[in-house]
C-alpha cells in the first residue's frame, strides 16, 4: 500500500473488521443456506465433489444468518475468538456452515454479527476493488500513487533516480518505511470518526482527498 494511505490506515482501531453483509438472503436462503451438502474434502486428503442432500432443512431460528462477500479483512480479536472458542458459537456455526454451499460467504459474517462483543466492530464493506480499467482506480494511480505504467507505486522504499527513461523503483531500499507529509494530516480526524456507513466509495473521496491537497499545495 502507498505511503500516505499506509499512514492513514494506521489510525484505524486494530479491533475493526471490514466485512461486507447483509441478514437478507433472498435467493440465497432457499439455494445455499437450506440445502445441504457434504465436502469429502473436509474429512479426505483429496479433494473431490460434494454430495448434495435430497432434501432441505429450515433456516435455523437460535442464531440469525448473515451472508455477503467472501473478501474479508477481520481483526486478530475476532479470530481469536473463532479459533481459541472460548464461546459456543463459533464452534456452534461451524458446524451447522460444514454443511452449507459456499460457506466462506456466510460463516464469518453470521459469526461476527452474532456475537454481542463483536457486532459493534463490523464495517459493512470488504473495501475491495477489482474492476477493470476502472476509471477512478485510474486516476488515483495517476495523482495519488503516481504509478507509472506496469509499475509499482513509489514511495521511500524506493531508492533509484527518477527520470523519464529510468523507474525510481527499479532499486528498492526498506520496504517498511513510511514517510507521510502533513497532507494526510487532516485524514486523521476523519479516519478516526464513526465508521458507520463508511462505503467504498466514501474510500475513495478520502483518496481523491489527498491528491487534491497534495495539488493544491
Amino acid at each position: 500500500m502507498h505511503q500516505y494511505l499506509s499512514h492513514v490506515f494506521s489510525s484505524v482501531s486494530r479491533d475493526l473488521s471490514f466485512i461486507d453483509h447483509t441478514s437478507d438472503l433472498g435467493w440465497k436462503e432457499p439455494q445455499r443456506i437450506q440445502p445441504i451438502v457434504v465436502d469429502p474434502g473436509i474429512y479426505l486428503a483429496r479433494r473431490s465433489q460434494i454430495f448434495h442432500a435430497t432434501e432441505k432443512r429450515s433456516t435455523p431460528d437460535g442464531f440469525k444468518v448473515f451472508t455477503g462477500s467472501q473478501w474479508v479483512i477481520l481483526s486478530r480479536s475476532f479470530l481469536e475468538f473463532c479459533v481459541l472458542g472460548w464461546d459456543n458459537l463459533p464452534r456452534t456455526l461451524l458446524m451447522y456452515f460444514n454443511n452449507v454451499i459456499l460457506s466462506e460467504e456466510s460463516y464469518f459474517h453470521s459469526v461476527i454479527c452474532n456475537a454481542p462483543e463483536f457486532k459493534n466492530t463490523t464495517l459493512n464493506s470488504d473495501l475491495r476493488q477489482f474492476q477493470k480499467d476502472d476509471p477512478v482506480l485510474d486516476k488515483v494511480d495517476e495523482k495519488i500513487l503516481r504509478r507509472g505504467h506496469n509499475r509499482a507505486a513509489p514511495g521511500a522504499w524506493c531508492t533509484g533516480r527518477r527520470t523519464w527513461w529510468m523507474d525510481p523503483c527499479s532499486q528498492w531500499g526498506d520496504v517498511n518505511v513510511v514517510k507521510p507529509d502533513e497532507s494526510v494530516q487532516m485524514k486523521n480526524a476523519y479516519i478516526k470518526g464513526p465508521f458507520t456507513g463508511l462505503l467504498r466509495s466514501q474510500v475513495m473521496i478520502l483518496f481523491m482527498g489527498v491528491a487534491e491537497s497534495k495539488g493544491n499545495r
